[in-house]
């Protein structure tokens, strides 16, 4: 992690995206000596973005399961995608 004042986006910009490319670490740029952005690489924001929406998914799920949603164990699960298959390869058939 790196916190540069905010100009040095404009001065620094390659040495910046660099940084980010290379170590998939943001920098944090200040104005004024406060935290003001965050510059990060996009593949590296595209995968923190994907696992912020996963862990959502499973904090919904457990939260879902705790409430009293009904758990499916692996056999069933299967079943039913197998019932389903049959369904749409009949319906397609």
């Amino acid at each position: 992690m790196q916190i540069k004042p905010s100009a040095s986006i404009r001065n620094n910009y390659n040495e910046i995206a660099s940084y980010c490319k290379e170590t998939g670490e943001p920098v944090y740029l200040t104005k004024n000596g406060e935290g003001d952005l965050v510059v990060m690489d996009v593949t590296a924001f595209e995968n923190l973005r994907r696992s912020l929406e996963i862990e959502a998914e499973l904090l919904k799920s457990r939260h879902e399961r705790l409430g009293g949603a009904k758990v499916y164990t692996i056999s069933e699960t299967l079943a039913m995608m197998d019932r389903a298959i049959e369904f749409a390869g009949a319906k397609n058939g």
